[in-house]
């Protein structure tokens, strides 16, 4: 598996395509045992300077994509060879298009709401018939999870069977539960989406095929919600480019 090693942290750097077929390849696998995704883009970079739990965690993805446009101007800034974004979108919708031919796969859905669930099941028994939705669980928002609700979610998931976890608990709260706890979890891969709940939920409209080809992506995101997203573009984004000028030219 090829990788990017930008900012301390290693990145892949290979296509969508491979990326799902080593994910679906492990899915298939007999291993007993357990990999995770995460996504990394400038935004995340900086939480993780102030929250080494969640540098920890993105350190410790088995895939950590480049979901961001930053990323893949800062490969090609530093000569390494990361040509495109992968997002936390297409390792959805590609890995459940795969499994949908696969029959049978057990999926989980961990996070959002109870309202917002109930919207991806009824859309994955369209779009993905063949694909068991196992379970879903929307867990009481707050900052930190206790003992009790830990071994609550832990001990759901691992009485349904379940192959694939798809957790959207928001960054970097859902990174940190993975890295801390995915090794008492019996499924056999498992991804960080976060906002892929909203989006494939139709809570948020994801920005125009031609925003996601320019890399402006972020564009009309941010134009939906300034309160939100502001300080990725407009702190982040600046934090992150000179940090990666100083790793090239210092």
């Amino acid at each position: 598996m090829a990788i990017n090693n930008i900012l301390g942290f290693c990145i892949f750097s290979e296509s969508t395509k491979l990326c799902i077929e080593s994910i679906i390849e492990y899915i298939q696998c007999e291993v007993k045992s357990q990999k995770w995704l995460a996504c990394i883009n400038p935004h995340s970079y900086v939480v993780s300077l102030s929250d080494p739990k969640f540098s920890k965690a993105l350190v410790g993805a088995d895939w950590l994509i480049p979901d961001g446009v930053g990323i893949v101007l800062a490969s090609k800034l530093l000569g390494q060879s990361i040509k495109t974004r992968i997002t936390g979108s297409d390792i959805f919708f590609e890995t459940s298009a795969r499994i949908n031919d696969l029959l049978g796969v057990r999926v989980f859905f961990l996070g959002s709401t109870n309202e917002t669930l109930a919207k991806i099941c009824l859309n994955m028994s369209k779009d993905y018939p063949n694909v068991i939705v196992a379970g879903t669980f929307s867990p009481e928002f707050k900052s930190n999870f206790s003992e009790s609700d830990l071994n609550h979610m832990i001990n759901l998931i691992n009485s349904l069977n379940v192959d694939v976890l798809w957790v959207g608990l928001t960054a970097p709260k859902q990174e940190k539960f993975l890295f801390e706890n995915l090794h008492k979890i019996d499924v056999k891969f498992a991804a960080a989406i976060g906002a892929v709940f909203d989006f494939y939920a139709g809570n948020i409209k994801r920005s125009h095929k031609f925003f996601q080809i320019c890399g402006l992506e972020w564009l009309p995101r941010l134009l939906q919600e300034p309160s939100r997203l502001w300080r990725r573009s407009f702190i982040s984004a600046p934090i992150f480019l000179w940090h990666v000028l100083k790793q090239k030219f210092f």
